[in-house]
């Protein structure tokens, strides 16, 4: 477990690290990026770098916590891996459940695992069940999330890299949306993010606009988030249209 950065989270815990690359969303992850650092730090946990692997010894840590916290589960990995046995998920499942204090946001590029396995798992309601939508081309991950049995259901539209059209947002609470950052960082276009705004209105959803991603794709200049002295500083900024868009789910 570490305090997170990542501005929609409050904490992030790993029971497995390490992942593979499935679509165009995953070409510059930054926990790839990571892994390699870590390893060359001699963080026992990376010593295989990027290869997937289930961490027994990080299970429980969450039974240590204080108070209540907002959990991502996996930054540095995705839970319903290929590589990740039933038995595993179960277990990490288990701990949640058994932690009603906290409140776990889980997010996958593999919905379809989720669907496969949902049966067997305890969706108690402190666990957020999300899925990644770079872009149009991988818009049905949003029609297998929703069969899922999370009583919170979330999209993460980051890195934005392309537009989605008509986007449908029946039985989604929640739509994170953001640019790329670092080495190799692909545009992101107002447009795309206003169509997804609007169509949150729309429905009544919450919207959570996390940043730009580079200050060059702002098209605001005059942005004051791009300013690391801000109290809502993020990558590139995050105005649109003047306006912070942090929402939640209730």
């Amino acid at each position: 477990m570490s305090k997170s950065k990542i501005e929609w989270t409050e904490e992030t815990w790993n029971p497995t690290t390490g992942c593979n690359k499935v679509s165009q969303g995953c070409k510059n992850c930054y926990a790839e990026r990571m892994s390699k650092r870590l390893k060359a730090m001699g963080v026992e946990k990376y010593q295989d770098e990027f290869a997937f692997r289930m961490h027994e010894d990080a299970l429980y840590q969450p039974h240590a916590w204080s108070g209540s916290r907002l959990v991502f589960v996996n930054s540095m990995s995705d839970l319903f891996h290929e590589e990740a046995t039933l038995e595993f998920i179960q277990k990490v499942f288990k701990v949640m459940a058994d932690t009603p204090q906290h409140t776990y946001q889980l997010l996958t590029k593999r919905p379809e695992r989720v669907i496969e396995l949902n049966s067997e798992l305890n969706w108690k309601s402190n666990i957020w069940m999300g899925t990644s939508v770079e872009r149009d081309d991988v818009k049905h991950r949003i029609d297998l999330l929703r069969q899922c049995d999370a009583h919170i259901k979330f999209l993460s539209v980051e890195p934005l890299i392309g537009p989605i059209h008509n986007i449908n947002l029946d039985g989604i609470d929640w739509v994170i949306v953001g640019g790329e950052s670092g080495p190799g960082a692909r545009p992101l276009k107002k447009e795309w993010v206003v169509e997804i705004k609007n169509a949150c209105l729309d429905a009544n959803v919450p919207f959570f606009f996390k940043q730009w991603g580079k200050s060059e794709f702002n098209v605001n200049d005059e942005d004051p988030t791009k300013s690391k002295d801000h109290p809502q500083h993020a990558k590139g900024g995050c105005q649109l249209e003047g306006q912070v868009y942090r929402q939640m789910p209730a």
